[in-house]
């Protein structure tokens, strides 16, 4: 397999994931997302300031975007899981950095879910269950998705203990994109679903 191959598929794959799939939604609605809620342009701020359906329209199409080229690059260019770790970090990195909104995108977490269930399924469906029971214990999407990205790794060490450290990569990037969430969970005063405002 050539370099060319693996920048032409590195490139793709962080334009595809640079679509701000939730700021063009609310954007079509009227709404600039950046400026509602916490600002992230994820499908979780989209489902508080536009309801349930848009926010999961943004969902599946977020995580689309990091299943279609970790699945379809080897089965296209052939070759092993190099040309699949090269295309989830690059789709990932498309969506938390997006070069069509300066650089500033969403947190990777359904990006991230969509190219690990590509390469991985034995380990995401361990790391989906992980969010579950997370999110139905304390109704924090941000800390069940922390907690998800800190099991992915474990449940690679498992399954395909090769892919461990990219995995814990990917956790970090995750993570890295919710500092603020973690500071507000520290500070008791993160967004929990279903709680009333006062």
């Amino acid at each position: 397999m050539t370099v060319a191959i693996f920048i032409g598929c590195a490139l793709g794959a962080y334009l595809l994931g640079s679509i701000p799939t939730g700021y063009l939604w609310a954007k079509a609605r009227g709404v600039d997302i950046r400026r509602v809620g916490s600002g992230n342009i994820g499908a979780t701020n989209v489902m508080r300031a536009l309801g349930k359906g848009p926010g999961l329209v943004v969902l599946l199409v977020d995580a689309l975007k990091g299943w279609v080229p970790v699945f379809f690059a080897p089965r296209l260019f052939g070759g092993d899981h190099h040309l699949q770790i090269v295309c989830s970090l690059a789709v990932v990195a498309g969506h938390n950095w997006t070069c069509w909104l300066k650089f500033r995108g969403g947190k990777g977490v359904a990006t991230s879910a969509g190219a690990m269930l590509a390469m991985l399924p034995g380990p995401w469906f361990c790391a989906v269950a992980v969010w579950g029971v997370v999110f139905g214990l304390f109704r924090y999407v941000s800390l069940a998705s922390i907690c998800a990205a800190a099991a992915m790794p474990v449940a690679t060490w498992f399954w395909q203990p090769e892919l461990f450290w990219f995995t814990v990569v990917v956790g970090v990037l995750v993570i890295y994109k919710h500092q603020a969430n973690i500071q507000r969970l520290w500070a008791g005063t993160e967004h929990r679903v279903g709680a009333k405002h006062s």
